[in-house]
């Protein structure tokens, strides 16, 4: 090997070649002898053709595993991926742009729109328990035609239900826009559930109290059947969801969701620690002698009940416009009262859905729901007989007892915002309608006086103002996909 380097020194040393090999002649083998140029140029040769074959080897690698990027242009953008493909939503027609008094309901029926036979796996709140019982006085006779006409005596108004449509016959006047807005309900009902509720024929009152009392029908053949806001031990009335669930116009009471919503924002802006230690109420004392016993437990120069009590006055509020009266801005107490006026009253609710604890004056009447409280769990207790004396000292136990008390106030803002939702209203009335169809002894027909309803006709699109608001912001817009919840057993 050293012979053989010697010789491409000497090679390179002497310009072997001429200036065909310069290029080694400052390298490592610039000795090289003239005889052994062929040994360098065969070197040259195989060193070149290697560094060829391995930068193709390098460039084949790269293409197999970035494809031929760097040798052609870029591909195209890969298309856009197809969106999940949405649940199939019916939406009602409504269309108001025809004020003309003359509009007509719509030709299509809305019973072909339902979506699902589908049953649904939520259980209803315990409240829907009562309405066989509050249908038992007709389970063993059923209902007849005669029942229901001789219940025309106590209606305000009649609705009968054939083939998915409501017919409406009108009797008497309600008090303010009650019958307006619980007509307006029913369509709701089966805008919600097209093509499942059943034919039926029912009798409406809109007064406060009761209209069929025991002590006048316990001996009658003929019970007649007779649907109403709110029931008692003494009265057979089929007690159904009030009016304000879509709005109270002349008080300016938004429909019960907004309300709903509303008063759950309210109740986060003060902590109930935080809250004023006395027990609120505000309202109309004229209304009922318990009332006005009540405004006796005010605060006075000579005594202190832990009330805070206040008289509304309703006109001024009108002229004001209600700037005084927002339910959801008077949820800042510890405690508030309820107690009835004529009858039962739709404050109850607004009331329970504060976060405050619910002194609650014993009722006589109650509503669909009400059924369902239990006391020292949802509200605490108060006698009428000892109704100042009894605030207060359950306006002190609460103050020495905070977490019991807190704990109550929110059983029962829980209970409204949970098991009193629209949803469930609207389940409770879908309930107790197809149970009371039931009970038909004949084929509910139109009568000759009653006119078709709809949210276009006598409803929604003639209204102007609060009306027209209060019925657009409750309406239901699309069928719901399942069937109401279940009856608890």
């Amino acid at each position: 090997m050293g012979d053989h380097l010697d010789s491409v020194r000497s090679f390179c040393s002497r310009g072997g070649g001429g200036g065909r090999a310069r290029f080694c002649c400052t390298g490592p083998f610039s000795a090289a002898s003239p005889g052994k140029r062929w040994v360098l140029a065969t070197v040259s040769a195989f060193f070149f053709v290697s560094l060829c074959i391995s930068i193709f080897i390098y460039w084949n690698d790269v293409y197999d595993i970035a494809g031929n990027y760097f040798f052609r242009a870029p591909p195209p953008p890969p298309p856009p991926s197809t969106p999940p493909r949405p649940a199939i939503k019916i939406d009602f027609p409504f269309n108001c742009t025809n004020r003309d008094p003359a509009i007509t309901c719509p030709t299509s029926n809305q019973s072909a729109t339902s979506q699902s036979d589908k049953s649904s796996a939520v259980t209803c709140p315990q409240y829907t328990r009562w309405i066989q019982e509050d249908l038992r006085p007709w389970k063993r006779t059923g209902i007849t035609r005669d029942m229901v006409d001789r219940a025309r005596d106590f209606a305000n108004f009649r609705v009968v239900i054939v083939k998915g449509k409501v017919y409406v016959e009108r009797y008497q006047n309600a008090y303010e826009t009650r019958d307006v807005f619980t007509i307006w309900g029913i369509v709701q009902l089966l805008r919600l559930y097209p093509g499942k509720v059943p034919d039926l024929d029912l009798m409406f009152w809109c007064g406060d109290r009761p209209a069929i009392l025991k002590r006048e029908h316990n001996h009658v053949k003929h019970l007649p059947p007779v649907f109403h806001y709110c029931g008692d031990d003494e009265s057979y009335d089929i007690v159904f969801p009030d009016w304000s669930y879509w709005g109270w116009i002349e008080v300016n009471i938004k429909p019960w969701t907004i309300m709903l919503e509303a008063l759950k924002e309210s109740n986060k802006k003060t902590k109930w620690k935080d809250r004023e230690p006395y027990a609120y109420w505000r309202g109309n004392p004229y209304v009922s002698p318990r009332r006005g016993e009540l405004m006796k437990c005010n605060l006075s120069k000579q005594h202190e009940w832990n009330a805070r009590l206040y008289r509304e006055d309703w006109g001024a509020e009108r002229q004001e416009g209600f700037k005084h009266s927002n339910l959801e801005d008077q949820c800042t107490h510890r405690y508030k009262i309820y107690i009835e006026g004529v009858s039962w009253s739709v404050s109850e609710k607004y009331i329970l859905a504060c976060d405050s604890m619910t002194l609650l004056v014993d009722p006589k009447y109650y509503d669909f729901f009400t059924r369902s409280l239990v006391s020292k769990t949802h509200y605490w207790p108060i006698r009428t007989s000892h109704m100042c004396t009894d605030v207060k000292s359950a306006v002190d136990w609460g103050n020495d007892n905070t977490d019991k008390a807190q704990a109550i106030a929110e059983m029962a803002s829980k209970f409204i915002q949970e098991d009193l939702k629209m949803e469930f209203v609207y389940d409770y009335m879908f309930h107790l309608l197809s149970e009371y169809g039931k009970l038909f002894k004949y084929q509910p027909t139109i009568p000759p006086g009653a006119v078709e309803v709809c949210s276009e006709t006598t409803l929604a699109c003639p209204g102007d103002g609060l009306w027209r608001k209060f019925m657009v912001d409750s309406m239901v817009t699309s069928p719901k996909a399942t069937l109401p919840c279940t009856i608890p057993l």
